[in-house]
C-alpha cells in the first residue's frame, strides 16, 4: 500500500502508576493518504465497486471516514453507522467477507461477530487514541487491584481489553446499562474515555472507578470559544457528542452518540446546529437535514492551539487508493486481513452480547436506538 506522509499524534497515556487519576502525554502516527485527482478518483470508484462484487465483500464504514468512502458504502449495498452497528450490519449481511473502513477496534469487533467470515481494512494502523490509553496489560492488573468491582469497558478498545470486561457499552446505551448496574448495588471500573465516564457518573450516581483515557478530537472541544461562537449564532442548537470535556457537555442542548446527533438534525425545528463531534459526521448530517447550517464547535482559541481539527487522523487514513488495494491484493496475500485470537474472541464476545442481550430485554432498540443519552437535552436530563 503506498506511503506518502507519517504524522506524529499526540494522545494521553494514563499514568502506570496510577491509571484512574493522572495522564501523561504520549505520541503515535498517522499515515497521510494521497489524495488523487477527480479522474483517478472515478476510476477508483469504479474499480472498488467492481471488486466488491468479485470478492463476495460489503463496505461498511463510520461516519467519521471521508465522505466518498460513505457514499460507497452506500451505494453498494453496505451502511454507514457507528462502531457496533456496522459489525452487526456485517453479520446480518449475505457476503462472506466484510471490508471496514474506520478504526482498528472497529474490525476487531466485527471480526468478534463474525468470525466465520474474513474481515479487511483499508489500512489496519488505523488506530485510536482510547484503544491506545488502555493497553491490556496495564487495564488488567488495574482490574486485578479491584476485583470487587464490576468492569464496563466502551466500543472504542481492543479485543484484549474487552475480553476482560463484564460489560460492554455504547455511546447511545452506557446510561441505561450503568444505571441498572448502580440500582443493583454494583460498583464499577469505567474504561476507557474519562469525559464519558465523568458525564454517566454524573446523570447516574454510580460508584465508578474511572480510567483516564481520552478522544484526541473530543478532548480538544473548547467551552470559552464555543460560548462565544454560540453567543454570534443565537438561537443556534448546540450538538455534543459525551466524549467532549464536561464544560463543554454542560454547553449543550442534545448530548449524544453520533447516530442520535444527526437524528436531532433531522427532528428539531432549529435552522443552525453547532456540532462538537468529528466533522466527519456533516456529511451524512448534510443529506439527512440538507438546507440546515451546520457549524463546528471549536477546538482552538485563546485556550488552546489545534490538534487535531475536530478530525480524527486515523480515521483520516481510510482513502480511496488503499480501500482499492486492499480488495485487489489483500484478499490473495493477507495484508489488510483482521485476525483475533479464537480464545480471545470468545471472551470478548461476551461482554458484547450481554449489552445486546440487555437492551433486547429490556425493549431499548440497541446501539444504533435512542437510548437515554439522546434524551439528554438541556433541562430535561435522563430519570
Amino acid at each position: 500500500m503506498n506511503e506518502i506522509e507519517t504524522k506524529p499524534v499526540e494522545f494521553d497515556l494514563p499514568s502506570q502508576a496510577d491509571p484512574s487519576t493522572s495522564c501523561k502525554p504520549s505520541q503515535a502516527w498517522a499515515r497521510v493518504p494521497q489524495t488523487p485527482g477527480a479522474a483517478e478518483r472515478a476510476e477508483l470508484k469504479a474499480e472498488i465497486k467492481a471488486l466488491l462484487k468479485a470478492r463476495d465483500a460489503v463496505l461498511v464504514a463510520h461516519y467519521y471516514v471521508d465522505a466518498e468512502l460513505q457514499d460507497l458504502a452506500e451505494e453498494t449495498g453496505g451502511c454507514v453507522s457507528d462502531s457496533l452497528e456496522m459489525a452487526r450490519f456485517g453479520r446480518e449481511s449475505k457476503q462472506q467477507n466484510l471490508v471496514v473502513a474506520g478504526v482498528r477496534f472497529m474490525g476487531e469487533t466485527s471480526k468478534i461477530l463474525n468470525p466465520e467470515k474474513r474481515v479487511f481494512m483499508p489500512d489496519l494502523d488505523a488506530t485510536c487514541s482510547l484503544d491506545l490509553g488502555c493497553p491490556s496489560d496495564e487495564f488488567n492488573a488495574f482490574c486485578d487491584q479491584h476485583p470487587d468491582r464490576t468492569v464496563v469497558v466502551y466500543a472504542n478498545t481492543s479485543a484484549a481489553v474487552k475480553a476482560r470486561a463484564d460489560w460492554m457499552v455504547t455511546s447511545s446505551i452506557a446510561l441505561d446499562i450503568v444505571g441498572h448496574l448502580h440500582a443493583k448495588g454494583e460498583k464499577l471500573i469505567w474504561a476507557p474515555d474519562r469525559h464519558l465516564g465523568q458525564y454517566i457518573q454524573k446523570q447516574t450516581g454510580a460508584d465508578m472507578l474511572l480510567w483516564q483515557g481520552s478522544c484526541l478530537v473530543h478532548d480538544e472541544f473548547k467551552a470559552e470559544e464555543l460560548k462565544m461562537l454560540k453567543a454570534q449564532h443565537p438561537g443556534s442548537m448546540v450538538l455534543v457528542h459525551p466524549e467532549s470535556p464536561a464544560d463543554v457537555v454542560a454547553l449543550a442542548d442534545v448530548v449524544g452518540s453520533t447516530t442520535q446527533l444527526i437524528k436531532a438534525t433531522q427532528t428539531s425545528g432549529v435552522n443552525t446546529y453547532i456540532v462538537a463531534t468529528d466533522n466527519g459526521i456533516l456529511h451524512k448530517m448534510r443529506q439527512f437535514a440538507p438546507g440546515k447550517t451546520l457549524i463546528e464547535a471549536p477546538t482552538s482559541g485563546n485556550s488552546a492551539t489545534c490538534k487535531s481539527c475536530a478530525h480524527c487522523p486515523w480515521m483520516a487514513m481510510n482513502g480511496l487508493k488503499n480501500l482499492r488495494d486492499v480488495l485487489r491484493t489483500g484478499f490473495d496475500t493477507g495484508v489488510g486481513e483482521v485476525h483475533v485470537d479464537l480464545a480471545l474472541s470468545t471472551q470478548a464476545y461476551r461482554c458484547i452480547d450481554r449489552m445486546l442481550d440487555f437492551a433486547k430485554t429490556h425493549g431499548i432498540s440497541g446501539p444504533r436506538g435512542q437510548g437515554r443519552l439522546a434524551q439528554a437535552h438541556k433541562g430535561v436530563g435522563p430519570a
